[in-house]
């Protein structure tokens, strides 16, 4: 899987969501709404972006987009803003690990790295399992255990994303613009 290079886009990105959601309406008003597909992938997002960069730059960035236009494989992006770190505490109770701190942000299904900083945890790739609240969710542990202790939660934000299309324009001597339009996909 290509990852797209370490090349950040200027700021004023536009972000679009478009929850994948179908609705039946009846005659008296009555209105139900209905998940399409997997939970996990009910809300894509969609990445307007500009790259002000040299063309030195923008030659990487075409050329990169040129061969996923070739293959038509999707790639690894991280939207700027996208992911953090947050530090809290744990305590694990059998496999259940219920974790504490101050506005996670999270929902059920969301990939964590996590590092647990003290008591005997092993550190590792976790989904969400449940949220409680703003501030307490919980994961599932390989194996059981009585622990607790400090922990780091990472979310990366690095998605699976296609680029349609894109254009690039040259205003000055080595300098370029790309303008470039990325659709977040779900694959396995």
């Amino acid at each position: 899987m290509a990852t797209f290079p370490s090349i950040s886009p200027t700021y004023g990105q536009q972000k679009r969501s478009a929850p994948n959601t179908r609705t039946v309406r009846f005659a008296d008003g009555y209105e139900h709404r209905i998940l399409f597909g997997l939970a996990s992938h009910q809300n894509p997002k969609t990445y307007n972006l500009t790259f002000n960069v040299s063309e030195t730059d923008a030659d990487t960035i075409e050329g990169f987009l040129d061969s996923r236009a070739n293959d038509s494989a999707s790639f690894t992006f991280t939207p700027p803003g996208e992911g953090f770190t947050k530090t809290g505490t744990y305590s694990q109770s059998g496999t259940t690990v219920t974790i504490t701190i101050t506005s996670h942000g999270l929902a059920v299904g969301d990939e964590l790295t996590i590092d647990y900083t003290s008591g005997s945890a092993t550190d590792g790739t976790f989904l969400v399992a449940t949220v409680t609240d703003s501030n307490v969710f919980a994961v599932t542990a390989a194996a059981s255990a009585t622990n607790s202790g400090n922990v780091s939660i990472t979310l990366s934000g690095a998605s699976q994303f296609v680029c349609e299309s894109w254009s690039k324009s040259i205003p000055y001597n080595n300098r370029a613009t790309i303008q470039a339009t990325f659709r977040e996909v779900f694959e396995p």
